[in-house]
């Protein structure tokens, strides 16, 4: 544990002013950078169980644990261990290992809809491999895609809503161009009757629906019943294939994530964060006779020279034997319950209107009079009040995502004084929003 020091306050300013300087925008990934909720982004020094320190020594219970993956907690021992014993016998090799292999058959064993599966080195490439591989699968070239769904920069996948129920080849981001996205269509999330209508009309065409099952990017938006049964439905009636975004979800929700838990397989799945247990990874698998397509059995090229890393690979082979142990999951979901009580109970209180939205050990505080179920009601909530909000937490030692519209985490490591120093700074920051 490291030792507190009293907060100087000016270490986070210092280094801030010199990464932009360097850096674009001083971050090197935009969320980072407190552009949603204003003020000084915290540069951490170091961490240990549900806690990060700032370069000026401040303690802070952490809700973001590094945006997922992390859910034994910063600085695991059994991690570290592995992480460590591994890096001492070489960094990479380029070449295949046991430990691969291992990994593989954690996966295979775990996720109902994997029989073969391929490890690259972020969720941005498991999508982008997924959708390739489905595209030849099918030899088709439409992909469908949900408002609000983020599946990593992937050209063809930045792509947004406008208004009416579908939108053709609109870019997100510029330098996507239009010819990237113009096989891409874009429905709204939790909106059954818009995929019955367009694969109804278009299904011959579409190659693969790709959607998060349970959405983690426009803040945790939970499906409603039926919905990912009817992206099952419609996709098998017109020989589309499914692939679920569980990059954020898998072994979140469960060891075989939200298609366990609402018992919908897809055809397709992709993985990250918590299977590398902190380091850079990311996966696709499915059934056999799809990923058998992929080189060097089959024609579909993907390839990386890091994928497998045994780092990576050691410290999620760590991860999935901890959260394989009885009562982990069962346990993790009794303290996000405890937490999500102590939250409303608080805004209640305070007489502020949220709508605290969970699944599992995942959770979004919404600043909302209603509830949030897709992305079009996702912009409506205030986003002023959240960093007003976000700020006061931060002043009282509760760092969560910088963003009204990121998850925020439960970990393994969290403890009930972390829970109960939670609620109490939500208590005073719920006041201190309700002036915004």
């Amino acid at each position: 544990m490291p030792k507190k020091m009293k907060p100087e306050h000016n270490g986070s300013e210092k280094l801030w002013a010199e990464a932009q300087k360097l850096i674009p925008g001083g971050v090197n990934s935009p969320v980072r950078a407190f552009k949603a909720v204003g003020g000084t982004p915290v540069f951490v020094k170091e961490a240990k169980g549900s806690n990060i320190y700032d370069v000026d020594g401040k303690e802070y219970v952490d809700y973001v644990c590094s945006w997922g993956p992390l859910i034994l907690g910063h600085a695991d021992p059994s991690v570290v261990g592995a992480v460590s014993q591994v890096a001492a016998k070489g960094t990479s090799y380029g070449a295949p290992t046991q430990a691969e292999t291992e990994l593989a058959k954690r996966i295979t064993e775990s996720v109902p809809s994997i029989e073969k599966v391929r490890l690259v080195n972020s969720g941005t490439e498991a999508t982008m491999s997924a959708v390739r591989l489905a595209r030849a699968f099918t030899q088709r070239d439409g992909v469908v895609k949900m408002a609000g769904c983020y599946h990593g920069h992937v050209d063809a996948l930045l792509v947004r809503a406008g208004s009416g129920a579908t939108t053709f080849g609109a870019p997100t981001s510029p330098g996507v161009t239009t010819g990237a996205t113009s096989d891409t269509v874009v429905l709204p999330f939790n909106d059954a009757k818009s995929v019955r209508a367009l694969l109804g009309e278009k299904g011959t065409a579409i190659a693969a629906v790709i959607v998060e099952p349970v959405p983690g990017n426009m803040g945790v938006v939970a499906p409603d019943k039926g919905y990912l049964e009817t992206l099952r439905e419609m996709t098998s009636a017109t020989d589309a294939l499914l692939i679920f975004d569980e990059v954020m979800t898998g072994f979140r929700l469960g060891p075989g994530g939200a298609q366990e838990l609402y018992g919908v397989v897809p055809d397709l799945t992709t993985l990250g964060k918590i299977i590398g247990g902190g380091l850079p990874v990311g996966a696709y698998g499915g059934k056999a006779k799809i990923m058998e397509m992929l080189s060097p059995t089959g024609d579909v090229y993907q390839a990386g020279t890091l994928s497998g890393n045994p780092i990576a690979v050691a410290a999620g082979l760590a991860t999935l034997q901890a959260v394989s142990k009885r009562g982990f999951y069962g346990n993790l979901d009794k303290k996000a319950a405890v937490l999500e009580k102590g939250i409303k109970g608080a805004a209640e209180k305070a007489r502020v209107k949220i709508f605290f939205s969970r699944a599992g050990s995942m959770f979004t505080i919404f600043f909302s009079d209603t509830a949030v179920r897709d992305y079009k009601s996702a912009l409506t909530v205030n986003t002023k009040r959240y960093a007003a909000f976000f700020h006061a937490m931060l002043e009282r030692g509760v760092y969560l995502p910088p963003s009204q519209f990121e998850a925020a985490f439960v970990s393994a490591a969290h403890t009930e004084e972390d829970i109960a120093k939670t609620v109490a700074a939500a208590a005073e920051a719920f006041a201190i929003a309700a002036k915004s």
